[in-house]
């Protein structure tokens, strides 16, 4: 009865007062609207201020803190490194191209001989990242700086091993890569001082891997700004003889490059000794363990390999590709260089995987680890797929930017077109490898990269590109068969959890 009653009393003060009602709608509306104007701007806020923090740095616990945010702050640091060290090779490249075809062929000889510092220097920095993420997980910050130390040490006495024997036959080893006598002795230079000063690359890699580890990734992205900065000055400076400068020409892009590394890895030793970092280096503590050190380089000689593996794949694929012509090696080679570049934040994300299982797993948090990893995967998959939507509706577009010659966009989009199909696959699959060699394992991922690509890849691309009317297409199509089969068992793996159980 009294429901009753107060229905027909606002039944009767709608008719009686409606102007009112109206009225009072009217502000509700407003005051919603005004709400969500207020929340879309405090999401904002709250978006820009997370960017900065990242970009400027964060004391926070990534064991403790909202997963996503932890992500977030990883991420955007570590993708942001990823195009900073993309950009050192566009400088360099750029600037020696105004010396002619010769130079830019010294530049590319002798960074297919510097593919192997930086495999060593990867192989190096995943395991310093792990084992530096494992003991700040374990809130053992002293641990992590004695670890840091024996791989700055490993990295200083690998370098050296290659610095002696590189500068001093450095041009024997572009003779064996092909390079004429012309560009020997006219550009041979270039090669010498990038081996002999092969020191500051490896350890640029190792000291950002300590940074990364510790959580300190915005320091890492600093340090390459500082390092791309001085490069971008010192290559024209050095290279033309601006200003009071001698003019050192193709040695100039060496020497440019070689002192904006050399003045970043200063910088690195410094905050590492002085600075705020989570990892701290302590004079009286900077004692050689080679048991310790032993142990760096055997988990490094997994990420090693696993680089080494990458490589030799990407060369195995272009000699097949090459059976077609240089046409159908020029548009393979435009398509996967976009496609690198693209794939320049899922790296990111991926590191930033595996940062955070590193941690977790010395906070004893398995589930927050494996859960990291999800997440992270699940963002880097929606990522991919909307690149492969793009790729695939207008990949013509794209080969367009680089070249105009017919047959190489028409190649060149039916490479980027195919291999983009496998992307949100490749997505997972990449988290998943970078997830094993956070927790330390660096075994299994090279294992099922050595399956993926060269039992399954190459010969697949040789008998689809030899055998069938596919023709090129097949070596393409391998990509993607190999993509999957990487993330199949990558995903069988990481569901059985031994890695949980790694100890580093």
């Amino acid at each position: 009865m009294c429901t009753l009653q107060i229905t027909f009393s606002l039944l009767l003060n709608k008719q009686v007062y409606p102007n009112v009602l109206y009225y009072n709608d009217i502000k509700m509306t407003e005051i919603k609207t005004t709400q969500q104007q207020h929340n879309l701007s405090q999401r904002f806020l709250s978006l820009c201020k997370n960017i900065w923090e990242a970009l400027m740095g964060t004391s926070h616990d990534y064991t403790q803190i909202k997963l996503s945010k932890a992500i977030f702050l990883l991420a955007i640091p570590m993708v942001l490194e990823m195009v900073m060290e993309s950009i050192f090779a566009i400088v360099d490249i750029y600037f020696v191209s105004k010396l002619g075809a010769d130079a830019v062929a010294s530049v590319g000889i002798t960074e297919s001989i510097i593919t192997i510092v930086y495999s060593i220097a990867f192989g190096l920095s995943m395991a310093t990242t792990a084992l530096v993420a494992r003991r700040i997980g374990e809130k053992r910050p002293v641990r992590a700086a004695h670890i840091a130390w024996q791989a700055i040490t490993a990295g200083i006495i690998i370098s050296l091993l290659i610095a002696v024997p590189g500068a001093i036959f450095s041009r024997q080893i572009l003779q064996l890569m092909g390079a004429s006598n012309t560009l020997i002795e006219d550009f041979g230079g270039y090669a010498t001082i990038m081996l002999a000063g092969n020191v500051v690359i490896m350890l640029i890699f190792t000291n950002n891997a300590i940074f990364r580890g510790a959580g300190d990734a915005a320091i890492s992205l600093k340090i390459l700004v500082i390092a791309n900065g001085l490069n971008i000055i010192l290559d024209p400076v050095l290279i033309l003889g601006l200003g009071p400068f001698p003019e050192l020409g193709i040695e100039g892009a060496a020497w440019a490059t070689n002192i904006g590394r050399g003045v970043a890895v200063l910088v690195q030793f410094y905050i590492l000794f002085k600075g705020s970092a989570r990892v701290k280096l302590l004079k009286n503590k900077l004692r050689f363990e080679w048991k310790r050190i032993w142990k760096v380089l055997n988990i490094a000689s997994g990420g090693i390999f696993q680089s080494l593996i990458a490589t030799a794949s990407w060369i195995g694929l272009v000699r097949i590709v090459s059976s077609f012509g240089s046409e159908a090696v020029a548009g393979y080679t435009i398509a996967i260089r976009i496609i690198i570049f693209v794939l320049l934040p899922s790296w990111g994300l991926s590191n930033a995987a595996s940062t955070l299982v590193g941690q977790n797993l010395g906070a004893k948090h398995p589930e927050r680890a494996e859960k990291s990893v999800w997440f992270t995967a699940k963002v880097n998959m929606i990522f991919l797929g909307l690149i492969s939507t793009i790729f695939i509706a207008w990949p013509t577009f794209f080969i367009e930017l680089f070249t105009q010659e017919p047959n190489i966009i028409k190649i060149g989009s039916q490479c980027l077109r195919i291999v983009s199909f496998g992307f949100i696959s490749y997505g997972l699959g990449m988290v998943l490898v970078q997830s094993f060699n956070g927790a330390g394992d660096t075994k299994t991922p090279t294992k099922i990269n050595l399956v993926a690509f060269w039992m399954i890849e190459i010969p697949t691309a040789y008998v689809l590109a030899t055998y069938t009317s596919l023709g090129y297409q097949g070596a393409f199509l391998a990509i993607i068969i190999a993509e999957v089969t990487m993330t199949s068992i990558a995903f069988i793996l990481f569901k059985r959890g031994k890695w949980k159980n790694t100890q580093v």
